[in-house]
Order: structure tokens, then C-alpha cells, then sequence
């Protein structure tokens, strides 16, 4: 179960990476969960619900963007570079990954994120099942794993509900 002490040890990376980031609107990874969406991120209005990429971006850290069908995706009215899959991120080890893909997808997302050494997840609200929660949360798997129950939120553990407090947790802010 994902603890305050959880989210400050996700946050103590220096890059972070965003597992299903999609500037297209009808795309599970652009819309995240409604139950912890925000309005409004830097003055700009953002359809329905707050692209998890674009919350990295307004707190001005280092992320990138994980879409394997798109080489660039639009955030905060800028096209931003991809990486088609976390095999490809260039800083594995010093990276901590959020993942909004749905459950299906998630599962083989983590597997790459537990063989490039990726040491924290944070898995929104809709992307996982028990089974990718297991597995996520095995031993050995990975050291900080964030999801599930706990959280400001009533969907549990969502990055833009909760975040900003660990930022501040982890001294980002």
C-alpha cells in the first residue's frame, strides 16, 4: 500500500517519464481518470480532463513523453518528442515512471520498466487490475510503487490530486 514515504521516494528521481501520454483527446492517456482531473493548467483550458504529462510539465520537470504511435504529442500548445516504449528512455535508473495506459496495456509496461531498472511507478487511477497490482507490487519489483487506496482522492492515488504535496514532500517545490 502506497504511503506518503511512497510518493516522496517516487518523486526523488531526477526524470520522470509518462507511460501513455497522448495529445489525442479520445485516448485513454490524454483523458486519465475524470475523478482526479483538474481544470485548468497554466492558464490553458484543456479538454474534459488534465493531460498527466502536462502536470509534469507546469511543475517544470525534466519528463518524457512514452507513445509508441506518435513521434511527437501537443502539450500546453507545444510539440513535445516521444519515445515509442520505456526500453527506450535514455536514463532508465534515474527515472520514475507514471502509467496511464488501460490494465491490458500496463502489464507489459511495467515488465520493461522492471527490466531497464526503472525504481519507482506510479500507476492512475484505471490503469491497473490486481493482476498488474501484484505484479507491481512483488518484491524485488520495484522500490516505490504508488496506486491503489490512499491518496486526496476518492479514486485513490492520482498524480494530479496528489502530487503537488509530495513535490513539496520531496523538497521540488
Amino acid at each position: 500500500m502506497a504511503t506518503e514515504a511512497t510518493v516522496r521516494k517516487f518523486f526523488a528521481s531526477s526524470a520522470y517519464a509518462v507511460a501513455g501520454a497522448s495529445s489525442n483527446p479520445a485516448k485513454f492517456g490524454h483523458r486519465g481518470k475524470t475523478t482526479c482531473s483538474l481544470s485548468v493548467i497554466a492558464g490553458i483550458w484543456l479538454i474534459e480532463e488534465l493531460v498527466v504529462f502536462a502536470w509534469y510539465l507546469h511543475h517544470d520537470l525534466p519528463v518524457t513523453p512514452i507513445n509508441p504511435g506518435s513521434e511527437t504529442i501537443n502539450a500546453l500548445d507545444k510539440d513535445h518528442p516521444t519515445v515509442p516504449s520505456v526500453t527506450a528512455l535514455s536514463n532508465p535508473t534515474q527515472t520514475s515512471l507514471s502509467v496511464i495506459t488501460p490494465p491490458a496495456a500496463t502489464l507489459k509496461v511495467l515488465q520493461e520498466a522492471k527490466e531497464k531498472g526503472i525504481p519507482s511507478v506510479w500507476l492512475q487511477p484505471g490503469s491497473f487490475d490486481d493482476a498488474v497490482l501484484k505484479f507491481a507490487n512483488a518484491p524485488g519489483t520495484f522500490e516505490a510503487v504508488v496506486a491503489g487506496d490512499g491518496g486526496r482522492g476518492h479514486e485513490g492515488w492520482c498524480i494530479l490530486v496528489d502530487g503537488e504535496r509530495g513535490l513539496k514532500a520531496a523538497g521540488k517545490l
